[in-house]
């Protein structure tokens, strides 16, 4: 009787060519474990507040806090070396697989074809011992993510573009491809930029107004508006600054490749036909400089990882960022485009692309190809149907930019509507797929 189901031996899941992560690993890990075990029992362990307001360290809390720590730096060095040992990953054929457990093996194997982005991350530990992450990007949420850390800095580097090869559809052991330097932004630029938006200034006022109130009037109540103010500040300010200093941009034919980071650095490769939309924001202050900023929908992020993987440019001149966008789409500057009842809202269509202005304070431009478009809307609010008007959306995975049409007339809309449909089934038709996108 023929089975209807064979399962091979485990032997024939061979795990040719294992690697390991970098041996630093584990007591990295045990590092951490410790660290948060003093911080929170150790340290109380260890210090007596006295009356007077002094600390004392009184010999048998010493004692004390050598037996607690012993067994907890035992169990920590046990639980990091246990991790270290216990992921293997290793490429077969076309995908790679990340084995992890000993006494439980989990096995995930990923297809490279469906790879979003590879990035190497150095956080500030890791550029002290030479060492970084690989992530891969893949479709699926937020949790669809691969992490090793950590490897060697050249180890990662030659796996990134190990993997970024195969899932472009060459041999694994072609080189990493050559980039072309596209552009850079200054520290005074990207200072002058964070500062220079209409929230930061209001907020700055509002915040020196409560402080001088407070001053002159001798209340001190204002600093529960204050204080929030300027943690808002903070984190509106100071965190994107640390965040895209250095920021680099090249272009190669494995994708648009970003550096960046002041104490974490990151460099992040975005494949062929991953970008599903573009977004050039130009702020009202920003206009004047002729400033602009490019942000990008890539397919399968999600959650926190689609907010750190969509600014292509956080700030450059407005040419540059058009020139940007004109890498991976026809230029939005070069299509035609046609006003409705708004004047600061406008739209048109090329053979490949659609694209929407729309703003006055802040100008937007949202650009989508026709083969990456997901779906065509027709929506009308009770105030758009009383006056006429209607709003055509063109549907692209979650992330920053929604392409819409805005206040158009019904009819218009409509035709632009059906047009729309008709213009992304052709191209859907006509266009390749971006997996193997070297073949």
């Amino acid at each position: 009787m023929t089975p209807y189901f064979t399962m091979a031996p485990r032997a024939a899941w061979p795990a040719v060519g294992a690697r390991r992560l970098h041996w630093a690993t584990a007591p990295l890990r045990a590092l951490t474990i410790f660290v948060v075990y003093f911080v929170l029992f150790g340290m109380w362990v260890l210090v007596v507040p006295s009356g007077d307001g002094t600390v004392t360290i009184p010999v048998v809390r010493i004692v004390l806090f050598v037996a607690l720590s012993v067994p907890v730096a035992l169990v920590a060095g046990g639980v990091g070396l246990w991790h270290w040992w216990a992921l293997r990953y290793w490429i077969e054929g076309d995908d790679l697989v990340v084995d992890t457990g000993i006494v439980r093996s989990r096995i995930r194997r990923i297809p490279l074809s469906r790879t979003q982005g590879v990035d190497v991350v150095q956080p500030l530990v890791g550029r002290v011992l030479g060492l970084a992450e690989v992530r891969v990007e893949l479709a699926g949420g937020a949790s669809a993510e691969i992490v090793l850390r950590y490897l060697g800095e050249r180890e990662a580097r030659a796996l990134r573009a190990e993997l970024l090869a195969l899932a472009a559809g060459l041999p694994a052991h072609t080189p990493e491809a050559p980039e072309r330097p596209f552009g850079r932004v200054t520290l005074g630029m990207l200072v002058a930029s964070l500062l220079l938006r209409i929230p930061v200034l209001l907020a700055v006022a509002a915040f020196f107004a409560f402080v001088v109130f407070g001053i002159v009037f001798g209340e001190l109540g204002v600093l529960a508006v204050a204080v929030p103010l300027l943690l808002g500040l903070l984190q509106g300010v100071v965190a994107p600054l640390v965040r895209f200093t250095e920021f680099a941009i090249a272009v190669a034919p494995d994708g648009i490749r970003l550096r960046y980071g002041l104490f974490e650095t990151r460099v992040q490769t975005i494949p062929p036909g991953r970008i599903q939309a573009a977004r050039v924001t130009e702020p009202l202050i920003w206009r004047v400089f002729g400033w602009a900023r490019v942000e990008v929908t890539v397919a399968g992020y999600g959650g926190d990882r689609q907010a750190l993987s969509s600014t292509l440019l956080p700030v450059g001149p407005r040419w540059a960022a058009f020139a940007l966008v004109a890498e991976f789409f026809p230029s939005p500057a070069e299509v035609p485009l046609t006003t409705g009842r708004r004047e600061h809202a406008a739209a048109g269509a090329s053979r490949e692309v659609f694209v929407t202005r729309r703003g006055w304070a802040c100008r937007t431009w949202d650009v989508v190809a026709f083969a990456r478009a997901q779906s065509v809307r027709l929506t009308a609010t009770p105030w758009q149907r009383l006056r006429g008007l209607a709003t055509v959306h063109v549907d692209v995975p979650p992330g920053p930019v929604q392409v819409a049409a805005v206040d158009r007339d019904v009819v218009e809309a409509r035709e632009l509507a059906d047009e729309t449909v008709v213009r992304a089934a052709l191209a859907r038709a006509g266009a390749a797929t971006p997996e193997r996108w070297a073949r």
